[in-house]
């Protein structure tokens, strides 16, 4: 009888509204107008020509394309050993088993065992023959009761597709975890790298500047300069060598974030050093279609999953408003001792169906089911805000390596020169051919060339990988149970 119930319930239909997803007019680019696709070399290991290739899949571990073994090993330990990812994946085995949970309960009937003694003493009055005292006698019982909710109108079957959305909405919550934080620790490792670059350039400038605040000091005892030079050129040696603790703290900060990120204590991190001719710009950046990237970045695919669980919860409210059928049934024995219960008790048994439908609620069902509306109508709009912003995030990348390659190619022209200029004027002025004002200039275009072509070079590196995260990471690539498993629907199935 309860498998033919069952039947019955899960060939019914659902009510409330089937998920599909909402129809989005995508564009066929990310940028208006289109940008170049072959970005120019330069001198250095980050000015490489650099081409973006549409349509090309990206790899799962894309930060393999910087070509640099530490930091792979160093992502790699990241990955094992992260407490944010091991949340994550915590909250999506939580979602699981409240799936199974609630899986049971809707699939199959509820069956449990009981047993149950009790003494009891009546009155004479309550027996019907009052001065006899009473009496006094026991009752045992031992029976298996079987129950279960019929689900005509399918609430328990929205209730699932809705825990089935919650699933893998962590899993790409788990997914988006694990972008995050390589992507956080490629971006700091190139920051390190441009620090470390700034400290070395800054030192070598200290050292120059102190050569010339000597030469400046003998030219001054032979009476070939003013006091008011020399003043200048201490200023300048001064303001260089107070940068420099400004830059170590940043660094030392840097080390700390990074140390973080790998699940390590900043006092013992033990962590590789790296520097900037170590990482090198990948030589193709590939670049997904705009039609593929909302069923590749984890953002999207959540939000989709957080829309489909609101569009379950519609068919939950309105499954509530219709009848709830729950079957039962029970077969046991009964008893006066319990030794008799266990070998000669009477056998009991029983049948019953019970009928809930709800007359007057005050308009609470009709007014939750209009709340789950607006709730999916909210979750609607935000996923397709989620699919704009990450649009937005492309388009903001690619407009960015195109203006990193140019401003590098500038920076870079800007550097050579300032450092050939340096170099005639200090010669000039060794032999007295030029006045100190225009050595104090040169000085000043040099260390600001230096500086900002570290800092072209950094935002190059950084901005490709940025663009790897902003396209989604390739996790849809990554070897089946490496990291994350299958979407929940697959998982039922299975």
């Amino acid at each position: 009888m309860f498998a033919l119930a069952a039947a019955a319930a899960l060939a019914g239909c659902a009510v409330g509204p089937d998920f599909r997803r909402p129809e989005q007019a995508l564009p066929v680019g990310y940028t208006a107008p289109a940008l170049p696709k072959v970005h120019p070399a330069v001198g250095g290991a980050a000015g490489e020509t650099q081409a973006v290739v549409p349509g090309r899949d990206l790899p799962a571990q894309w930060w393999r394309l910087f070509r640099n073994a530490e930091l792979d090993r160093l992502i790699r330990q990241a990955l094992d050993d992260s407490p944010t990812l091991a949340a994550a994946g915590a909250a999506l085995r939580q979602a699981e088993e409240n799936l199974r949970a609630r899986s049971g309960a809707v699939y199959y009937p509820a069956l449990d065992a009981s047993l149950s003694g009790a003494r009891q003493k009546v009155s004479s009055a309550a027996s019907g023959q009052p001065g006899t005292g009473g009496f006094t006698y026991g009752l045992y019982n031992a029976s298996l009761v079987l129950s279960y909710d019929l689900d005509l109108f399918g609430g328990g079957r929205r209730e699932l597709e809705e825990l089935r959305s919650q699933v893998d909405y962590q899993r790409f919550q788990l997914e988006a975890a694990h972008l995050s934080l390589t992507a956080n620790i490629v971006t700091t490792v190139v920051r390190e790298a441009s620090l470390r670059a700034q400290l070395a350039t800054t030192r070598e400038m200290l050292a120059v500047q102190e050569q010339l605040r000597d030469l400046v000091a003998r030219q001054l005892q032979l009476g070939g300069t003013t006091r008011v030079e020399l003043l200048s050129q201490e200023s300048q040696v001064a303001q260089l060598r107070a940068s420099l603790p400004l830059l170590e703290k940043e660094l030392a900060w840097t080390r700390n974030q990074l140390a973080q990120y790998c699940a390590r204590f900043p006092s013992q991190a033990g962590l590789p050093e790296f520097s900037l001719d170590q990482l090198l710009l990948p030589p193709e950046l590939p670049l997904s279609l705009p039609s593929s990237l909302a069923r590749q970045r984890p953002d999207i695919r959540a939000a989709e999953e957080l829309l489909h669980a609101a569009s379950a919860r519609i068919g939950v409210a309105t499954a509530n408003l219709y009848p709830q059928i729950t079957l039962s049934g029970g077969v046991g024995t009964q008893a006066a001792t319990l030794g008799k219960l266990l070998s000669s008790g009477s056998p009991i048994w029983s049948l019953g169906a019970g009928l809930l439908q709800p007359l007057f609620r005050g308009g609470e069902l009709t007014a939750r089911r209009r709340a789950a509306i607006a709730a999916y109508d909210q979750a609607t709009a935000q996923y397709r805000e989620t699919i704009l912003k990450s649009f937005q995030s492309v388009a903001d990348v690619l407009q960015a390596l195109d203006s990193d390659a140019t401003a590098l190619v500038a920076q870079a022209e800007s550097e050579r020169t300032a450092r050939e200029t340096l170099t005639l004027t200090r010669r000039q002025y060794e032999i007295g051919a030029t006045n100190y004002l225009l050595l104090l200039n040169a000085q000043r275009q040099q260390q600001q060339a230096s500086i900002a072509l570290i800092q072209a070079r950094a935002a190059r590196l950084a901005d490709s990988a940025a663009l790897f995260q902003a396209l989604g990471g390739g996790w849809w690539n990554r070897e089946a149970g490496a990291d994350a498993a299958q979407p929940a629907e697959q998982e039922e199935r299975r």
